[in-house]
């Protein structure tokens, strides 16, 4: 009898009104803005956010004009940042400007079709999941969707807008087969704390795991899985009044949630020359591509650049054992039919329009919703054909 090979694995999530994220979408709204306007601009935009107090900076050049006070405001109030009771009130924050041109020095590299940086970067598809994603990030991000469904829709009316989510993973044999452990944290009003003023309410507690955590784990969870829900006990004090945000603090709950190494490049606020993003954004692609045709069932692809080089310096394929085609046929099959420079990648995923805010909560990968072409599967038969 084959002996049973049990591990465990979790990743997680933030909701669109953690601080960091906050100041992801902060960020992408100004590239955005830009891109809008100027499809050719150059945007390397970060923002810091504390109580009362969001800061705007970096380097940008564009012929556009971007109104960052109201944009900022504009954001926190979509995000649900309405009222001091959240630690943010949107219409009352102090908003800073810090931003200034990009420099020439890169410049000088880039405008000639050359990578924006140096670096290596990640991507990564398995069969786990419909979305070709690793299951435990997977489960973390549509738990931290749920908590903002579920608050901006009245659902659980007394939820605020940050929270965090962690799903513990059971595999047996490397499948997925239940969920040992749930962690949602979601800030909140006073309304469901006890007589002691010190916790929420079990009454809470249930309706939090039975209007969040049920709906989206379904038949992955049983009588032998735990659930840790605000676990302090309550989280009244939550947002940029607890915790200061800053862009490109979660790359890894924007990636594969740990399964797989990072390069170290955030996303955020960057525009697509830089590769940092635009790569890691083609490694997906690639990654996605062969394991949606079945050459593998799980696929880790690393390029590595140079700033000012358009080609890649290397290319690296792992596909664990799950694969027949030898791993330097992948890679002729990868320079084949993918394009790797700077100037490919981003006419190949159409990365010159604006739709980089949506990508700044809830992952880059493993979306269905328009403008995500990275995630696209349409090169299938070209790879079968000369597989």
């Amino acid at each position: 009898m084959k002996k049973v090979h049990k591990r465990m694995f979790s990743s997680e999530s933030v909701t669109e009104g953690h601080p960091d994220k906050v100041c992801d979408q902060i960020s992408d709204a100004v590239l955005d803005s830009v891109l809008k306007q100027d499809p050719t601009g150059r945007v390397a935009c970060e923002t810091y956010i504390t109580m009362g107090l969001t800061i705007v900076g970096g380097e940008i050049t564009t012929d556009g004009y971007v109104d960052v006070h109201n944009l900022v405001r504009g954001v926190l109030k979509d995000i649900g940042y309405t009222h001091t009771r959240y630690g943010l009130d949107y219409e009352t924050c102090a908003v800073l400007n810090a931003i200034h041109n990009q420099s020439p020095d890169i410049a000088q590299g880039v405008d000639t079709g050359g990578a924006g940086d140096q670096g290596m970067m990640f991507g990564y598809a398995c069969d786990e999941t419909p979305d070709l994603m690793p299951m435990p990030i997977h489960l973390a991000h549509r738990l931290s969707e749920r908590l903002a469904q579920v608050r901006k829709e009245g659902i659980l009316d007394y939820l605020g807008p940050d929270g965090k989510t962690q799903v513990a993973v059971v595999y047996e044999n490397d499948v997925p087969k239940r969920v040992d452990s749930v962690v949602i944290a979601s800030q909140h009003t006073e309304d469901i704390l006890d007589k002691s003023g010190q916790f929420i309410t079990q009454k809470s507690r249930n309706e939090i795991i039975r209007a969040i955590a049920k709906p989206i784990l379904k038949d992955l969870v049983d009588k032998n899985t735990k659930y840790y829900i605000n676990q302090t006990g309550k989280f009244l004090v939550g947002g940029p009044q607890s915790d200061t945000g800053m862009t490109g603090r979660k790359i890894i709950v924007d990636t594969y949630g740990g399964t797989v190494s990072h390069g170290g490049g955030a996303f955020s606020g960057k525009d697509p020359t830089k590769v940092d993003r635009s790569a890691a954004y083609m490694t997906r692609y690639i990654a996605k591509n062969i394991v949606a045709a079945k050459l593998a069932k799980k696929c880790f692809i690393q390029l590595a650049y140079v700033i000012g080089k358009a080609d890649p310096l290397s290319i690296m394929v792992e596909t664990y054992g799950t694969s027949d085609i030898p791993e330097d046929k992948l890679i002729k099959l990868i320079r084949k039919h993918f394009e790797l420079t700077p100037k490919g990648i981003i006419g190949s995923l159409d990365l010159l329009k604006p739709r980089y805010r949506k990508t700044a909560a809830y992952g880059h990968f493993g979306r269905s919703s328009e403008g995500f072409t990275w995630e696209r599967t349409d090169k299938i038969k070209a790879l079968l054909k000369d597989a």
